[in-house]
């Protein structure tokens, strides 16, 4: 089951399509969901979660607490909205895009993928872009955030 949070002024236009996508994601993985939380907050909000939980003094766009057991995929992913519209403005790409990119790349980590290295940077990024092809396959190429 996938939960959603709203601590901050959004919310996806249809979150079953988002619950949808996601597990699919899961399971072209080889895992199953059993139970994960996305929140959507703040900039402020997400950055004192990254000081207190991993003692990390930067802002970011997602965070996750993964609590998963063996293929059972469960746990929160927390994610700035702010962050993301400011990187879509960055990386020159839309709102819904980056938004997708940030909550597939927590469910990832959840999945055993990291981007600690160069290489590892590179295969998160290419899953990235093929989950994200997989809901605009999936919801008949509308991206309805």
């Amino acid at each position: 089951m996938i939960h959603f949070y709203y601590n901050i002024d959004f919310q996806l236009s249809d979150e079953s399509n988002f619950s949808t996508w996601l597990t699919q994601v899961a399971q072209s993985e080889g895992y199953d969901i059993l139970e994960v939380t996305y929140a959507f907050v703040s900039d402020k909000e997400l950055y004192e979660l990254n000081r207190q939980f991993l003692e990390h003094d930067t802002y970011t766009d997602v965070i996750g607490f993964d609590n998963s057991v063996g293929k059972n995929l469960q746990g929160d992913i927390a994610i700035s909205i702010d962050r993301v519209r400011e990187n879509a403005h960055i990386f020159k790409v839309s709102f819904d895009h980056e938004l997708l990119r940030v909550m597939v790349h927590g469910l990832l980590h959840f999945c055993g993928f990291s981007d600690k290295t160069a290489t590892e940077k590179s295969i998160m990024g290419q899953k990235e872009e093929e989950k994200i092809n997989m809901f605009h396959v999936k919801q008949n190429s509308k991206s309805d955030v």
